[in-house]
């Protein structure tokens, strides 16, 4: 793993463009999932902090919302321009601190990049509509203006995209922002932050808090003077935030998890579809919303899918190299309900066909490392095809034809990503039609998204709103109708 990443050894919060130590000035440790070592200490951040945070938004908001979107723009690139200047930096620390090959943290780090300038440009494009009006001599429009602080809670799977995917949208809109990073990444928000300050972006514009979920989320979800939530993470916290919201009628988007199924026809390309399995399922060591984790296979190929799936996935390479297919999964708490949830599952009834242990060698042993695990013989409504489990874990699934493989699909409380293999136009038509899931993939993987397009999804996976895209932008801001009566008399 390449460690050539400067970070201080104490993270601490970025609050109205200062460094700032909590105010009860407590820690916690973040360790690297590749070798179990501490990197350094992180402040934990407590109600009375995370009130600071606010405050300091909220005094720079106005300001901000009255620079013009266009200028708002130009500042923004700056932004981007400096994170582009710096991405290589910046892959180290996201490498370093998730696990992940720098190569596939690099590719991450471009991801943002790019969701970065697209936002900028949105500055000149942050339209509002004008329509006729039913009256003479009246004129309607609409026109877009910013909701006030933004409070953005992300998770640590891909922490510089997250980071891109929320606080540009929340600040082209004339928002101020309130970042919670995850408390397994906190290096990356903590970079961001210091390249943000050093391009000369107003202080109180962006602020970053770190801390644990129930003493420092809580706390920014529950602010009344936070306008606007967004949240990426599991489906169980998604729900508390909608009631805390919902209580002060605070605006929220939740982007939340997934079980997500791939199905393979009787006319697929099977190597093709291998490809996509293992990258849906294994990548990022399975740390996506948008995972692989259910693989429906018809039975006419299940046995010859099975075969060719088995045998790539005993060759995958675990490490933290770029030549690895995968890395470790980001804490030991998660690593250990991972084996829980497999020893449950064939207590159950499900049949291990490969994997399912952690890996004890001597190069993976000190580390968070799971072996690429595969079940079969799982019924639908078990547990473990229920559940969002986080980690690189896949099951198979048998089905008789495209209406059964169908229905098994939707058979799920998720509705986030799916995807067909099949060389059947018609059949992939009416997948992409009738599954239910907001992203649906013809003869690829389940995950994948780009800057310009929405990402969200149905049923449990969140609650209608999509982000990155334009329509990012319907979250971050709000419509003012205008109508203006004109007299031609006075003409």
């Amino acid at each position: 793993m390449d460690t050539n990443a400067a970070f201080p050894d104490v993270v601490l919060n970025w609050i109205n463009g200062q460094h700032e130590t909590t105010l009860q000035n407590e820690r916690f440790t973040k360790f690297n999932p590749h070798d179990g070592q501490a990197l350094c200490q992180v402040a934990r951040s407590r109600a009375a902090d995370i009130a600071q945070a606010v405050a300091a938004a909220k005094a720079a908001q106005p300001a901000w919302a009255k620079t013009p979107p266009v200028k708002r723009g130009l500042v923004l690139f700056d932004v981007v321009m400096a994170l582009k200047a710096r991405r290589e930096e910046m892959a180290r620390v996201v490498a370093l601190e998730t696990g992940k090959g720098f190569k596939n943290a690099l590719g991450e780090t471009d991801g943002a990049i790019e969701c970065g300038l697209f936002m900028a440009g949105e500055g000149q494009r942050l339209f509002g509509r004008t329509m006729p009006s039913g009256v003479p001599n009246k004129y309607a429009m609409t026109i877009r203006q910013p909701l006030g602080v933004a409070g953005l809670i992300i998770a640590a799977n891909t922490p510089i995209a997250n980071l891109a995917w929320k606080i540009f949208p929340a600040l082209i809109c004339g928002n101020t922002v309130v970042l919670k990073a995850a408390e397994d990444t906190p290096l990356s928000a903590w970079l961001f932050g210091q390249i943000t300050h050093a391009t000369g972006l107003p202080a109180g514009i962006l602020n970053i808090v770190h801390g644990y979920g129930e003493e420092a989320g809580a706390p920014l979800v529950a602010h009344h003077d936070v306008a606007v939530i967004s949240f990426t993470g599991s489906t169980a916290v998604g729900k508390l935030i909608a009631v805390t919201a919902g209580e002060r009628l605070a605006k929220v988007s939740l982007e939340l998890g997934g079980k997500n199924p791939l199905v393979v026809c009787d006319d697929a390309d099977l190597d093709n579809a291998v490809k996509w399995i293992l990258l849906s399922a294994f990548s990022n060591a399975g740390q996506r919303c948008a995972s692989g984790s259910r693989i429906i296979v018809f039975d006419a190929v299940y046995e010859a899918l099975r075969a060719r799936l088995v045998q790539a996935t005993e060759k995958l390479r675990v490490g933290p190299g770029d030549d690895d297919d995968f890395g470790p999964v980001i804490n030991l708490e998660q690593l250990d309900n991972m084996l829980a949830a497999i020893r449950g599952a064939c207590a159950r009834g499900a049949q291990l066909v490969t994997g399912g242990y952690r890996l004890d060698d001597d190069a993976h042993c000190a580390g968070y490392y799971l072996a690429p695990t595969i079940l079969e013989a799982v019924a639908t409504n078990a547990e473990i095809s229920r559940t969002e489990l986080f980690g690189p874990i896949t099951c198979l699934y048998r089905a008789r034809d495209f209406a059964d493989a169908l229905a098994l699909a939707n058979d799920s409380p998720y509705g986030l990503t799916a995807s067909i293999h099949t060389r059947n136009i018609h059949r992939a038509v009416e997948f992409t039609h009738q599954v239910q899931a907001g992203v649906a993939v013809v003869n690829a993987g389940t995950f994948g998204s780009e800057p310009h397009m929405p990402f969200g999804g149905v049923k449990q996976s969140g609650n209608g709103t999509r982000e990155p895209g334009t329509e990012a932008l319907d979250i971050y801001s709000t419509l003012k109708d205008v109508y203006i009566t004109v007299n031609p008399n006075l003409v």
